[in-house]
C-alpha cells in the first residue's frame, strides 16, 4: 500500500468543553468525521472545526450519531426506523449548512459509537441509516468491513469506505472489543503504529485472542478523545512516511 487515508473523530464538544485537541489533529489527518450535535458538539465548535479542516485541505464527514449527548453517542437506542433515517438526515443537513459556510462540504457519512456498531448486524438501523444518507444525496459511508450496513449499503449502489481503528482491540469476528472489557482501547504509540502499519502491510488486524483478521481496510481512524491522541497520531504519521506510505484522502484515489 503507498497510501492510505487517516481519520479522527472531531468536534466532539461536550457542554461546552472540547475533548480533543481538533487543531492539531487536523494538521495530521486527511479526514475529520465532525460530530453534528446530536451525541457532542455545538454549531460554535463544529464551526471551528469545520473551518479549520478546510483550512487545512481536510475532508469533512458527517459523524452522525443517537440523539444521546449525556451517553456520547454510546448507548443503543431502539428507534422506529423512520425516526432514525431522519435524524441521520437532519444531522448531515447541519453540518453541510455550516460547511459550506466556510468553504467546504459534506464528502461522507460515518456513524458514531453505538449506532456504528449496531448497523453491523441490526438490519433495521442499518437501513435507516443508509435511507437518510441517500435522502440526502449521494455521499459515501464509512463503515466497519463486514455486517449488514455494508451489504445493504453496496447493495444500493453506494460507494463504502472500509475502516479499521489503530486504538481500538478487535473481536475474533471483526467486531470492535467493547469499551468495558480490558484491552479495547490501544494506548501507546508503538502500539497504535503497529496496528497501522499491519493494516497497511498486510490489510489485517490482530484480534484480542491472537487471530488475525482481514479488513481490506481504505481509512483508518485514530480517536480524537483517546488520552495522547496527538502523539499517537504523530507516531503514526512519522512511521507511515518512513515505510513510503503516504497519508491522502480515500476521495484522491
Amino acid at each position: 500500500m503507498s497510501h492510505i487515508d487517516l481519520n479522527a473523530d472531531l468536534g466532539e464538544t461536550t457542554a461546552g468543553n472540547p475533548v480533543a485537541d481538533d487543531a492539531a489533529m487536523i494538521s495530521l489527518v486527511s479526514s475529520a468525521n465532525v460530530a453534528c450535535g446530536f451525541h457532542a458538539g455545538d454549531p460554535h465548535s463544529i464551526a471551528s472545526t469545520v473551518r479549520r479542516a478546510a483550512e487545512h485541505g481536510v475532508n469533512v464527514g458527517a459523524h452522525v450519531g443517537y440523539q444521546d449527548a449525556p451517553g456520547f453517542g454510546r448507548r443503543f437506542i431502539d428507534y422506529a426506523p423512520m425516526e432514525l433515517a431522519d435524524e441521520v438526515l437532519y444531522q448531515i443537513g447541519a453540518l453541510s449548512a455550516l460547511a459550506a459556510a466556510h468553504g467546504t462540504k459534506v464528502s461522507y457519512v460515518k456513524p458514531h459509537g453505538a449506532l456504528y456498531n449496531a448497523i453491523v448486524h441490526h438490519k433495521e438501523q442499518a437501513q435507516a441509516v443508509i435511507d437518510g444518507v441517500r435522502a440526502f444525496g449521494d455521499l459515501p459511508l464509512m463503515l466497519l468491513p463486514g455486517g449488514v450496513a455494508v451489504n445493504l449499503a453496496e447493495g444500493r449502489g453506494m460507494t463504502v469506505i472500509r475502516e479499521a481503528f489503530a486504538d481500538r482491540g478487535y473481536n475474533p469476528d471483526g467486531t470492535l472489543l467493547s469499551r468495558r472489557e480490558p484491552g479495547a482501547v490501544l494506548g501507546s504509540a508503538e502500539e497504535v503504529l503497529a496496528r497501522v502499519r499491519q493494516v497497511a502491510a498486510s490489510g489485517s488486524v490482530t484480534a484480542v485472542d491472537g487471530t488475525e483478521v482481514p479488513v481490506d481496510a481504505q481509512s483508518v481512524c485514530v480517536h480524537g478523545d483517546s488520552p495522547g491522541a496527538v502523539e499517537m497520531t504523530r507516531a503514526i504519521v512519522a512511521g507511515l512516511r518512513a515505510d513510503g506510505v503516504s497519508i491522502r484522502s480515500f476521495i484522491e484515489g
